[in-house]
């Protein structure tokens, strides 16, 4: 099962450089570009996103995966499942972990667990140290929350593409400041921001592309603040 909706290739190469863009695999370092997309690089995404007046609430949503619950997504962060990175041995989360810090230490005779390294946060634009002994101090993001995909379109697509847009750490994944994600909770842009300004045009680009990616809607609201964004940006 694939994503359903359709991207130009100038848009696909943007979205390809936003998921490279403050990340790194192990041994190899990427300079952060938060901030680069232009004006004209989200505008043509605005032009492509579907909008819908409102979110909307269907019901049904849960996370969860113990005995009797919805565990719509799938399991957290699982390994069996088709996005990028799945079927390699290694959760989720570590893969997002080992591709966005820098310094990277592993845990001895493992190539997946993440020990500690450097997170240049996107939501904060501050250098925070990761250790795992205080794994919740990073956490991984949703860009485009699944709470809000849920509501807005997801609760009908069958299970692996649920779970494809649950691990997608190509487009929809960001390791991040744990406390700013939670404050982010499920909100979409016309509620939340990253309190970094300089960081705005990156986020925005990174949410419209998710969208146009798995052909999700924006509500007007978020349209309107994604508009104000681009007409901020280079």
């Amino acid at each position: 099962m694939r994503p359903k909706g359709r991207i130009s290739g100038a848009v696909l190469g943007l979205a390809f450089a936003l998921a490279l863009s403050g990340c790194s695999m192990i041994g190899v370092r990427v300079t952060p570009a938060p901030g680069s997309p232009t004006r004209a690089q989200l505008d043509e995404l605005i032009s492509q996103v579907r909008v819908t007046d409102a979110r909307t609430r269907p019901g049904g949503y849960e996370r969860g995966c113990k005995a009797g619950q919805g565990c719509v997504f799938g399991p957290a962060w699982s390994d069996d499942q088709d996005a990028p990175g799945g079927h390699d041995g290694c959760d989720t989360r570590n893969n997002t972990l080992a591709r966005q810090l820098t310094d990277v230490r592993l845990r001895a005779g493992s190539t997946c667990v993440v020990l500690s390294g450097t997170l240049n946060d996107p939501y904060t634009g501050e250098h925070i140290g990761f250790v795992k002994a205080d794994a919740k101090a990073v956490q991984i993001d949703h860009v485009y929350p699944l709470a809000a995909a849920w509501d807005l379109g997801a609760s009908t697509w069958p299970l692996p593409l649920r779970m494809r847009f649950a691990n997608d750490l190509d487009f929809n994944l960001l390791a991040v400041d744990g406390k700013t994600n939670q404050h982010k909770g499920d909100s979409t842009p016309a509620d939340w921001l990253p309190p970094a300004r300089a960081n705005h045009c990156y986020y925005a680009a990174k949410y419209l592309t998710v969208a146009t990616h798995y052909d999700l809607p924006v509500t007007k609201a978020d349209r309107k603040a994604l508009e104000r964004i681009a007409r901020g940006c280079p």
